[in-house]
């Protein structure tokens, strides 16, 4: 399955209380993506909660978008990528 990064931008910060309304609001996204064959690996949050860059698996980006929208979560850029592990090289 593709992986892809994608970024995000809340112009008012991203605000997910660390409690059980938290641990709701990430549940529903995560329901809502499964629907579609997507799959939220985890996130990066900004020091300032501005920018977030998630890392997904999909079957295009079509389907970030799609399920984004559901979520009603914005997409600055979508990004294909791949991993590089540094401790690969060291046989």
């Amino acid at each position: 399955m593709p992986r892809y990064i994608v970024e995000r931008t809340f112009p008012d910060g991203l605000h997910i209380p660390v409690n059980a309304d938290g641990a709701k609001a990430c549940d529903l996204v995560i329901g809502t993506n499964a629907r579609s064959g997507v799959t939220w690996i985890h996130s990066y949050v900004s020091d300032d909660l501005h920018k977030t860059y998630c890392l997904y698996e999909a079957p295009s980006p079509e389907a970030i978008r799609e399920t984004a929208e559901m979520n009603q979560l914005p997409v600055d850029k979508i990004t294909q990528v791949t991993a590089l592990d540094p401790y690969f090289y060291k046989g």
